[in-house]
């Protein structure tokens, strides 16, 4: 089985105080690159398979450090547009106990926003490819990447490739009438579709009966959602990474799927958060893999969310762990202890 694997997004600089700090205390910022896709990319790479990630970068400095940083962990880059004229940047703000996490954007008119269709030979770009993999960010990110988007998902399908989507809804980047609409026409060309707790009552309205903020989880409540989402667009599989946030610093984990006959339930870990951002992409790319390898529905929730478990234990966007790592302990090493 050929396991080239394709997703398309943006990659930006990240700025972190160090140490917990706000913003407008700190006298340095650390230097992370990351973004939904190649943070998906990345775990792929990871565990062993042929990872392209592609998007459209500034000829400057700072897209070359992005295109090292993607190379550096075995991603590929071979279909990677280069113009424009900025990368795009954000800023984190770790949270602590009941200090959130804080982002603040900085990418307006970013090379991969302002890019054009003919930046991208789709057709090369899935020539023996298996799966392709999107998030709803990149067509947030202007009217043209929302159209690239939906030619990218066309394209793939008619390539016989498997097409995955995270909704990973973005208030700060459109409102919900504008992601419904878009996101629709895109979801008629997706397989597996993967949507946390507020994605799917955001983008299409569709409720779940829980209670994000008072860190109330009702777990069976998805199976109705997946089910809605699977008689609207024809999904194969609804797949959702439950996030119980007792505080900034210590949240519950599980994931949940649902293939339209079985609805599995994964381990809920408990983690004392290191870093959050990506904890999301590592479950989509966790679940590419099983996918992809012919796991059971219940192995693909438990691998899926071991993988994710074990990112947000590491700083940064992008999920440095190892197959084994993953499958340890998703066959149920939750130890910790010192490996020797």
């Amino acid at each position: 089985m050929h396991k080239k694997v394709v997703t398309f997004g943006e990659i930006m600089l990240r700025l972190t105080p160090p140490n917990y700090q706000r913003i407008v205390q700190a006298q340095s910022l650390d230097v992370i690159y990351g973004g939904g896709e190649a943070n998906v990319a990345v775990t792929l790479a990871n565990f062993g398979l042929d990872a392209y990630y592609v998007t459209k970068l500034p000829p400057n400095p700072l897209g070359q450090a992005a295109l090292n940083e993607l190379r550096r962990f075995g991603v590929k880059t071979d279909y990677i547009a280069w113009g424009g004229s900025r990368l795009g940047i954000y800023f984190c703000e770790n949270g602590a106990s009941q200090r959130p996490s804080n982002v603040v954007y900085d990418r307006a008119h970013s090379a991969i926003a302002e890019a054009r269709p003919e930046d991208f030979d789709w057709d090369a770009i899935f020539r023996e490819a298996a799966w392709f993999h999107i998030t709803g960010i990149t067509p947030a990110l202007s009217a043209g990447m929302a159209q690239i988007s939906l030619q990218a998902v066309q394209a793939a399908k008619q390539h016989g490739l498997k097409v995955s989507c995270d909704l990973n809804y973005r208030a700060k980047l459109w409102g919900r009438e504008r992601a419904g609409e878009v996101m629709s026409k895109l979801m008629e060309y997706v397989d597996v579709c993967i949507a946390n707790e507020e994605d799917a009552e955001m983008v299409f309205g569709i409720k779940s009966g829980s209670d994000i903020s008072a860190g109330d989880i009702m777990v069976e409540g998805f199976r109705e959602v997946a089910q809605k989402l699977m008689d609207r667009f024809g999904l194969e599989l609804v797949g959702s990474h439950l996030r119980i946030s007792r505080s900034a610093s210590d949240n519950g984990w599980l994931v949940v799927l649902y293939d339209g006959k079985e609805f599995v339930q994964s381990t809920e870990y408990d983690i004392h958060i290191v870093d959050r951002v990506g904890g999301g992409d590592a479950f989509a790319g966790g679940l590419i893999y099983a996918l992809l390898n012919k796991m059971s529905l219940q192995e693909a929730a438990e691998f899926g969310a071991a993988a994710s478990c074990l990112k947000q234990t590491i700083p940064g966007d992008f999920n440095h762990v190892t197959l084994r790592e993953v499958e340890a302990l998703a066959k149920g090493d939750r130890s910790g202890r010192v490996k020797r």
